[in-house]
């Protein structure tokens, strides 16, 4: 019996692929434990029932754009449960309402012709567009690449909602992560896709379990678990041991009840900065001074169930504007297609807000109030009898990349890269804006670059992460 000398720190999307892959021919010789602090598996992934309704952690969906081993993976574990579904969706834009993604002849006859003219003038005059002078942020890059219409009316509102900082202040990273579509052209060129004719069987689709996204996760940690992996819940890392510049032990406890177990390797998926602050000795002033500077923004799920078969036929609404505080809404039975339980259905609101905003304190019965007043708001009132109202509280939510984030970031990851018996990976480790596909892409490639000899290929580490750079959020 292997004594787990592989540590797999956090049981989200990540981790749960890492032991799936060190496991994948059977039981790994060194022995894999996954620990994670949560009562359950698959983090901010995982799915839940209320009311007998699956619920995600707000929205979320399997794109088939995924690395092809990951999607073959995926669709194995899976079987029948896992459903293409249309993607139906739609955004409020000029005050009208959108099909999103978007598509052309929806586009042309619903866009308010103000706002039709001055795109069209956007994407006419782009090439004669001065860029905008001084250091490229998200804003000049958008402003540069898009125009001024969608930027401001779209993007700009949209993502000081999501972050809570004005376009100025966010770096260009952000650009060439979140927005796929960085052009007018780019977006014509999406929306062309979207033509009978032109688009592939999963074009606008997206693959879904029948029992919530959190299934995806659950399946592949039973088969991780199967095959050898040992998965530990409820159980905080209070400590990360290192002997000069090498890692060989964590700690789970506190006090007297502080237990120490020795590793061989550490595979950290929790944020870089809880785990820059765990490992001891401590971090050189400068490391940890770049922990406290590196900020996640937080969210609060808002869940309103109804007495009602269905609210809207639409998967997902999304809301730029800032007028209405939240920036999407769900409708959990239409991403699975279910038809049960009759009579009750269940509308998830996303809320961005940090702890200490005036959200943050706010009873669960208050934000359903005040979640029916937006819908009232936007022209979707609530006629039916509302249930129950519950939410949860995310920290770690999204990344935010102001415009210091990088250099912070870089103290932290030159250090923890330069700690042997250590690798880093993972949404949070990384503090990457990602898709879920994407955490399981950089898992497979992290236990790529584990040696047998439990050592780590930081040559081949390097190019992965390279390969992870390039990765754009599916919207």
């Amino acid at each position: 019996m292997a004594d787990n000398r592989i540590k797999v720190l956090g049981g989200g999307p990540a981790g749960i692929a890492a032991a799936f892959a060190l496991n994948r021919n059977g039981p790994h010789p060194a022995g894999v434990e996954v620990l994670d602090a949560a009562p359950r598996l698959g983090g901010n992934s995982a799915s839940f029932q209320i009311e007998d309704i699956w619920c995600d952690y707000g929205s979320h969906r399997f794109h088939p754009v995924a690395d092809p081993h990951v999607l073959a993976d995926v669709k194995a574990l899976l079987g029948e449960d896992l459903l293409l579904q249309p993607r139906h969706g739609r955004i409020r834009l000029g005050g009208r309402w959108i099909h999103f993604p978007l598509k052309l002849a929806d586009a042309l006859m619903r866009l308010p012709k103000p706002f039709a003219a001055s795109l069209m003038r956007d994407m006419v005059m782009g090439k004669f567009r001065k860029p905008r002078e001084g250091d490229a942020t998200f804003s000049s890059v958008l402003y540069d690449g898009l125009g001024p219409t969608i930027s401001e009316n779209f993007y700009f509102p949209y993502v000081k909602k999501l972050w809570g900082l004005d376009p100025d202040e966010l770096a260009v990273t952000l650009a060439e992560r979140r927005v796929s579509g960085s052009s007018v052209g780019k977006i014509l060129g999406k929306m062309m896709r979207m033509l009978p004719g032109l688009r592939s069987p999963t074009t606008g689709r997206f693959y879904y379990p029948k029992k919530g996204f959190g299934q995806i996760s659950e399946t592949m940690a039973q088969a991780a678990a199967d095959k050898g992996a040992t998965f530990t819940l409820n159980t905080p890392i209070s400590g990360i041991v290192r002997e000069g510049d090498k890692v060989v032990a964590i700690t789970t406890g506190q006090g007297d009840d502080a237990v120490r177990q020795d590793a061989d390797l550490v595979m950290s998926t929790i944020p870089i900065t809880a785990l820059v602050r765990a490992i001891t000795p401590a971090a050189p002033d400068e490391v940890l001074k770049a922990a406290d500077a590196i900020r996640y923004r937080g969210m609060i799920l808002i869940y309103l169930v109804l007495e009602t078969d269905q609210f809207t036929e639409y998967d997902a609404h999304y809301f730029p504007e800032l007028s209405t505080p939240i920036s999407r809404m769900s409708e959990p039975k239409n991403y699975n297609s279910a038809t049960t339980p009759r009579g009750t259905t269940l509308l998830c609101a996303e809320l961005p807000c940090d702890p200490g905003e005036k959200w943050w304190g706010m009873t669960d019965a208050e934000l359903g109030e005040a979640f029916c007043g937006w819908l009232g708001d936007l022209g979707l009132p609530v006629t039916m009898p509302v249930k129950s109202c519950e939410t949860r509280r995310l920290r770690h939510a999204y990344p935010v990349y102001d415009l210091d984030y990088q250099a912070n970031f870089d103290v932290m990851d030159r250090w923890v890269s330069g700690l042997d018996g250590l690798l880093n990976f993972g949404r949070q480790g990384l503090f990457a804006h990602d898709n879920t596909h994407h955490a399981y892409a950089m898992a497979y490639g992290a236990v790529e670059c584990v040696n047998e000899d439990l050592s780590i290929d930081r040559k081949l580490w390097s190019q992965r992460r390279a390969e992870f750079a390039k990765h754009v959020v599916e919207d």
